[in-house]
């Protein structure tokens, strides 16, 4: 079989796998949040925080919860570092220094899991499943519950409520995540990911070298990184080290496990609002963005130039044998679609053209299909967006699934489009013009230098992780700057969207009528993937010209 022929039937089987998941999980996730039977373990949980679960929140109460879990969470983890010499599992690995210690709090509590740091001579076992596997639990439950929140602002009339923080989040946890994580984390050990709590492994080396490889639960977090889209990986391979990738089945089921929940909310959004085709336009203008970046990374791998890339047959620097080139750019474009951040390749070694793509897939804003939730939220904005510009066009108020867009709503928009690119270019532009930031890029004598500082601040306010290996970045400075990204990154759209949710639920539903766009149809499908793919080009197009364009072209 031809390596274009095993390429595309795993992509053909991954998109059967995820058809299969599709409404079966789409409608359980619509049952979890339409619910008020509560289990006795959620009840108890309830007790335990002090939660009535029957008080549904305003979106600025809903909003301070967000933000007030988070910062605990944040203070937490960086105590559970910072303290790490002194706890059981430890390795005897000593605390974690302060800078790295922030950003690595910051990133996994944003849902970003940026790794400055190589977490097998870093972290113990204790920081591991006790602060970064919790982290990747509750995290991704956070972007779930906040689009769940704007589901319901759309489904919901004449009321400032949005529904429980505290309830969506548990339910999450214990009904969606923990069930999801325990069933993918057997079959992940099925497939020969490590999982135990072992101290180092003293291996012998191809070359009669001898090298230690620590062994821990790597199956447990490996699971949840994928599943909650993610991306910190056990060790400092990340998905390409063989224990926790060790084969093309383990692959692709990680692969899986990135694109499911993001795939299904798409359902739940139908099913929520009482109209299935919206949660289909939506699915279709995921899967359409999703798979031009795939075949545009591939190709660009593929056929890169070079005496050694054309003697290989592709572009293979950089790249697993175990899993060759279509594997690899599969797992690229999943990884910088869905906000994970994990790696089954060298990113800094793609093709100038192929890293710019996984570059460019982050910059439109991880909603293809995006992070756990913040995919989904993250495009219904750009569908309001969407439905205000065809709105201009025809001289008519626009509207979305009967609710007005009006000055207010459309300025929450603005201000949640500009925040993310924002944060990118004054990031890059300030270490771009510090000489002690300019130290640590490795290609100083090249446009792939400005390219791996793009990169880095593209992926921390993304939310994605990812990186171009070439930039030094566990420096005082990027990880302090890092991690303020990462933060603003992730909780100013967060409280954006939360109001924009508020503000559509107090409205009154409008009347359909013959002068309503059909948000449902090919049409909006088209509208709205050029409405993403202009904002994002006419954003960052100077900023690419510089890098990724002025080197492969």
């Amino acid at each position: 079989m031809s390596d274009t022929a095993a390429g595309l039937l795993q992509v053909g089987l991954l998109v059967l796998l995820l058809a299969a998941a599709y409404r079966p999980l789409g409608g359980y996730l619509a049952r979890v949040y339409s619910s008020d039977h509560d289990t006795r373990a959620e009840r108890t949980t309830y007790k335990l925080l002090g939660v009535d679960a029957k008080a549904d929140q305003t979106w600025a109460v809903y909003a301070r919860s967000v933000l007030a879990f988070s910062v605990v969470g944040l203070i937490l983890l960086y105590l559970l570092q910072r303290l790490q010499s002194h706890l059981p599992f430890s390795l005897g690995l000593p605390g974690v220094e302060p800078s790295l210690a922030f950003n690595t709090a910051a990133s996994f509590v944003a849902n970003t899991n940026w790794q400055s740091y190589s977490p097998e001579v870093t972290m113990g076992h204790l920081v591991q499943f006790a602060g970064l596997a919790v982290q990747n639990f509750v995290s991704a439950a956070v972007g779930i519950t906040v689009a769940v929140a704007l589901i319901r602002g759309f489904a919901r009339s004449r009321t400032e409520r949005l529904g429980n923080f505290w309830v969506d989040l548990v339910r999450t946890v214990v009904r969606v995540l923990l069930p999801m994580a325990i069933l993918g984390g057997l079959i992940l050990v099925a497939t020969g990911v490590v999982q135990n709590l072992s101290g180092p492994h003293e291996i012998t080396t191809i070359a009669g070298q001898t090298q230690s490889i620590p062994g821990g639960p790597v199956a447990g977090q490996e699971v949840i990184k994928e599943l909650g889209t993610n991306g910190g990986g056990f060790y400092n391979a990340n998905s390409a080290h063989p224990f926790e990738n060790p084969n093309g089945i383990s692959n692709l089921f990680e692969i899986f496990l990135m694109l499911v929940i993001p795939v299904a909310l798409t359902r739940t959004f139908g099913l929520m609002v009482k109209d299935k085709r919206q949660g289909y336009a939506i699915l279709g203008v995921m899967t359409t963005l999703w798979l031009a970046f795939t075949a545009a990374a591939t190709a660009f791998e593929m056929n890169g130039s070079g005496t050694a890339t054309q003697a290989a047959g592709a572009a293979m620097e950089g790249k697993e044998t175990r899993f060759g080139e279509w594997a690899s750019t599969l797992f690229t474009s999943t990884t910088t679609g869905t906000s994970t951040g994990a790696v089954n390749a060298a990113h800094d070694s793609y093709t100038p053209l192929g890293g710019g793509t996984a570059l460019f897939h982050m910059m439109l804003g991880e909603v293809t299909p995006g992070g756990t939730g913040s995919g989904l939220y993250g495009m219904l904005v750009l569908a309001v967006l969407a439905v205000f510009v065809a709105g201009l066009m025809v001289g008519r108020t626009p509207e979305y699934l009967r609710k007005k867009i009006t000055a207010r709503e459309m300025k929450l928009v603005s201000l949640y489009i500009l925040a993310t690119p924002s944060l990118v270019l004054a990031g890059a532009a300030v270490a771009m013009g510090l000489a002690s930031a300019r130290a640590s890029i490795f290609n100083t004598d090249s446009p792939h230098g400005f390219s791996e500082v793009l990169y880095a601040f593209t992926s921390a306010a993304n939310n994605n992780g990812s990186a171009f290996g070439g930039l030094s970045a566990n420096t005082t400075f990027y990880n302090t700057a890092l991690g303020i990204v990462m933060l603003l990154g992730r909780f100013v759209p967060i409280v954006l969207v939360l109001a924009l949710a508020g503000s559509f639920a107090r409205q009154q539903p409008v009347p359909v009528t013959t002068g309503t766009l059909p948000t449902h149809r090919a049409l909006f499908v088209t509208m709205l993937v050029g409405v993403v793919l202009i904002v994002t080009g006419l954003t960052y197009f100077p900023a690419l010209t510089l890098g990724p364009l002025a080197e492969g072209l």
